[in-house]
């Protein structure tokens, strides 16, 4: 019921004489999805720009068979790279014929016949980040087009915002604010009737973890993630204070995952719990054509993505920090408490932290045992020690 009345509203809003284009903040969970944080994958990190029919196809079906959807990663996200270089002639959005010769409705389908969901990218402005057409002033063309294509998220990025900007940068006066960008797309799917999860790209800027929870399910906190332990490290520290903005229905994103790209396979593990401790969204970005075990086995530990997916969807919060070591604690649904003590250093270092007394379990080594109030571990370099106590 929440999405038809805001379906109503926006419906009326646009029919009213002199109305705005964009109705501005909405409630959060206007269009009632991502209660929890989206779990699926991008190709972006792995391929950048060069998306394909077949990359989507074979990676729709390595979800399946590697356990990954099962798990509960339903999202198969398209970014920049599918669209031809102009629009067809009526001025809509379309594939590139040779990167998508069958068009998206049938990698919809494709997907979907998988218990799946698709992705695609657009652009609050007037090309993509990778200079391809965006959906600035044609918001409400472009998502009748994704709804019809039966697309189930869009991510939404903020390049080339004006006619004085640049792929980043834009000269003041010369670009409408993120939020107005932000409010017509939000507007123009929840106008479609199509239940679809809109993923704000904007970097961090404009303060968007302050008022984005009416415009979206998912903003970003920050500039793109690199297959390096110094970036995961650096979007954590910039994302950690900013959990009270995330919660039910929207959620701070810190990026994508570069577990698979690189790091060491303690950092991987690392990723994987402080974004779980972040309630932040968990979108895979390496290549599940060519994944190890270890990464899948990685990926898909229940115990982790429980905390990540907890329903009271509480962010953790710094209980304590000091020379690069860090306590986290994160309430959860059932009133247990995931407490994460983290060594950011170069060095092992043993962390002790104050915690409820109960059953401390381990979530990576499923050790349990027990605690009367304190926990004490010796944290290996760059290594996240994760448990649950309740």
């Amino acid at each position: 019921m929440r999405f038809v009345g805001v379906l109503l509203a926006v419906v009326l809003a646009a029919l009213l004489p002199g109305s705005q284009v964009a109705s501005g903040s909405l409630d959060r969970g206007y269009n009632g999805l991502a209660a929890t944080p989206p779990m699926g994958w991008n190709d972006y990190n792995a391929y950048g720009l060069d998306v394909t029919d077949t990359l989507i196809r074979e990676t729709a079906d390595a979800m399946v068979s590697s356990g990954l959807r099962d798990a509960g990663y339903v999202y198969v996200n398209i970014d920049d790279g599918w669209q031809a270089t102009t629009r067809d002639s009526a001025g809509n959005l379309r594939a590139d014929p040779a990167r998508f010769p069958s068009g998206i409705a049938a990698v919809a389908d494709y997907v979907h016949a998988r218990g799946l969901k698709l992705g695609i990218y657009s652009d609050a402005g007037l090309k993509t980040c990778g200079g391809l057409p965006g959906s600035l002033g044609h918001e409400t063309a472009d998502a009748r087009l994704f709804a019809g294509w039966g697309i189930d998220y869009v991510k939404y990025d903020n390049c080339y915002a004006g006619p004085g900007c640049d792929q980043i940068a834009c000269p003041d006066g010369t670009a409408a604010p993120a939020q107005d960008r932000y409010a017509r797309m939000r507007d123009a799917l929840v106008a479609t009737g199509r239940p679809i999860v809109f993923s704000m790209s904007s970097w961090g800027t404009e303060d968007v973890a302050r008022w984005a929870a009416g415009y979206g399910n998912l903003w970003r906190t920050t500039g793109d993630i690199q297959p390096t332990y110094a970036s995961m490290l650096s979007i954590f520290q910039q994302t950690v204070g900013l959990s009270r903005y995330a919660g039910p229905y929207g959620w701070n994103d810190p990026d994508m995952l570069q577990i698979g790209n690189g790091m060491s396979a303690t950092e991987d593990r690392t990723e994987l719990t402080l974004w779980s401790m972040l309630a932040a969204p968990l979108i895979i970005g390496t290549d599940l054509t060519d994944a190890t075990p270890a990464t899948l086995a990685l990926l898909t530990n229940a115990a982790v993505i429980a905390v990540d997916q907890d329903p009271l969807g509480r962010a953790a919060t710094v209980a304590s920090a000091s020379t690069g070591l860090y306590v986290l604690t994160r309430p959860l649904a059932n009133g247990d408490v995931a407490v994460a003590l983290f060594n950011s250093t170069g060095t092992a270092t043993t962390i002790t932290a104050d915690t409820p007394s109960g059953t401390l379990t381990d979530l990576w080594t499923g050790a349990v045992s027990a605690t009367t109030g304190t926990v004490r571990a010796t944290v290996p370099a760059h290594e996240v020690v994760l448990y649950r106590v309740g």
